[in-house]
């Protein structure tokens, strides 16, 4: 593995478990702060994926984006589209006032960042963990 691909799953990780400590938190969970790191969790993974590719990206936190350019590589990835529009819109969307996340929101944007995180450590032959 590429030294920049371990960096960036290494940062990726830091914001997974960020997302589940926060969704976890037993007093006051900052929901809002679950489905940023869930995002961002995607975001390094899919990047992660690019760099081990030589897939060059451009500076963007569009998910979906992303994805696009995996799918050729990836096609099944396309399971995921919808949820990466989701998450993409919802992660900013909780970072301004007009909107807060709630537990089923942050709990989706867990759930999204589980499976991608999974696809991608299984693409980039990583163990689950």
């Amino acid at each position: 593995m590429k030294q920049l691909t371990a960096e960036w799953v290494a940062k990726a990780q830091g914001d997974f478990r960020t997302a589940q400590r926060e969704l976890a938190a037993p007093d006051e969970p900052n929901l809002d702060a679950a489905c940023f790191h869930a995002h961002q969790c995607v975001e390094k993974y899919l990047k992660a994926v690019m760099v081990e590719n030589s897939i060059t990206f451009p500076k963007t936190h569009d998910l979906s984006a992303l994805l696009g350019m995996l799918l050729p590589r990836y096609p099944s990835w396309v399971e995921f589209q919808q949820l990466c529009d989701i998450l993409t819109d919802s992660a900013v969307e909780v970072r301004y006032p007009g909107f807060s996340a709630g537990e089923e929101d942050a709990r989706a944007a867990l759930e999204t960042a589980e499976r991608v995180r999974h696809a991608a450590r299984e693409a980039l032959e990583l163990d689950a963990r």
